[in-house]
């Protein structure tokens, strides 16, 4: 092989290997962006959970207040016919 032929097979892997180098960047900021775009998406589905969280720890509150209004309520009918 002359050196002219030698060259000409470094200089195609070289740009072979350019190529390749390209094709995998794009193909990582790919996967990156869709990475962020779900974690994005679960981010939101937690949030909302939580808020549904919230607002059924707030009824159980309400809840258990009434009933705690409700058993002082009943107590205090009940003290004086124990008199």
């Amino acid at each position: 092989m002359t050196s002219e032929a030698l060259r000409k097979i470094l200089v195609a892997g070289a740009a072979v290997a350019a190529l390749s180098v390209v094709a995998c960047k794009g193909a990582a900021n790919n996967d990156a962006n869709n990475a962020a775009e779900s974690a994005a998406s679960d981010a939101g589905a937690a949030a909302s959970a939580a808020m549904a969280a919230s607002s059924a720890a707030s009824d159980a509150a309400m809840a258990a207040s009434s009933a705690a209004s409700s058993a002082a309520t009943a107590a205090s009918a009940a003290a004086p016919a124990n008199q």
